[in-house]
């Protein structure tokens, strides 16, 4: 397993990208790290690494406000099946766009044929992204217009969304909760 460290002119810190060799396995905020050490103690420092340079490329791109495509990089997150699934939906969701928990898990439930599928079970998954800004969980809300939940705290998920221009005047960061 490989590292690169790349900084974000947007301010969300050092940005720590992973890979196997041919495909990116994990972008980590630095606010998503609390052990670096450890996390990381196994993997070898390639920011020369072909594909290491291609996320490096695409996350210029992406911070110079230009729509760089999720498929232009090869991704394997690693997780369950459901997580996979709702993966997959937040890499459909459009740049400057948002949609809800609700929203995936109505997806969810019409793809596995079952009545209805939990929000919560939908904010897990989101929470585990493993690829973050690249798989784009930071563009799921609550159904009301909550910002509630982001790895690397509500101001990133709030940086993020007004770089890609999203309109916020029906979202709102909640006064008091578990996933500030």
């Amino acid at each position: 397993m490989y590292l690169a460290t790349y900084y974000s002119p947007l301010g969300l810190g050092t940005i720590t990208l992973t890979s196997d060799g041919d495909s990116i396995t994990g972008l980590w905020l630095e606010q998503q790290i609390s052990r670096r050490d450890l996390v990381f103690a196994d993997m070898v420092e390639r920011g020369d690494l072909p594909v290491l340079k291609a996320a490096k490329n695409w996350l210029d791109r992406y911070f110079a406000g230009q729509k760089p495509d999720i498929d232009e990089l090869p991704l394997a997150p690693t997780g369950t099946a459901f997580r996979q699934q709702v993966w997959a939906i937040l890499r459909e969701i459009p740049y400057g766009h948002v949609i809800t928990y609700k929203d995936i898990a109505i997806r969810i439930a019409a793809q596995q044929k079952v009545n209805r599928m939990s929000c919560q079970a939908v904010g897990g998954a989101v929470g585990h992204n493993p690829i973050s800004i690249i798989i784009p969980c930071h563009r799921v809300v609550g159904g009301n217009g909550n910002l509630t939940g982001y790895g690397g705290g509500i101001h990133l998920k709030v940086k993020l969304l007004q770089h890609e221009g999203v309109d916020m005047s029906r979202l709102y960061v909640p006064k008091a909760g578990t996933a500030l």
